[in-house]
């Protein structure tokens, strides 16, 4: 009867311990879990940040006079439009199309 109540015992005190284990590493990892959230949520905020300052970097008027004033460059008109054809491109479509 007392092997058996010893055996009992090391069973419930093996069990113990694995429970004592289970919710240590169960806490842990919730706790990396939600650091990890925490994480995602700061770069979703950084990343709509960036967005915000790119489509203002990305305005038509900017842009124009960025390429007027550290390009410069200038309109298009008419006046300054050249255009330029060759043999080979010119010939190049009537030759696909038979």
């Amino acid at each position: 009867m007392t092997r058996l109540n010893l055996v009992l015992l090391i069973a419930v005190l093996a069990s113990a311990l694995y429970l004592v284990r289970t919710q240590y590493e169960s806490r842990r990892l919730f706790a990396e879990i939600d650091k990890a959230a925490g994480d995602a949520r700061k770069l979703e905020l950084e990343h709509e940040r960036l967005q915000v300052e790119k489509r203002a970097q990305a305005t038509p008027l900017r842009v124009e006079k960025l390429a007027k004033e550290q390009l410069q460059m200038r309109g298009a008109s008419p006046a300054i439009t050249q255009y330029v054809t060759s043999k080979a491109s010119a010939s190049a479509p009537a030759s696909g199309a038979q």
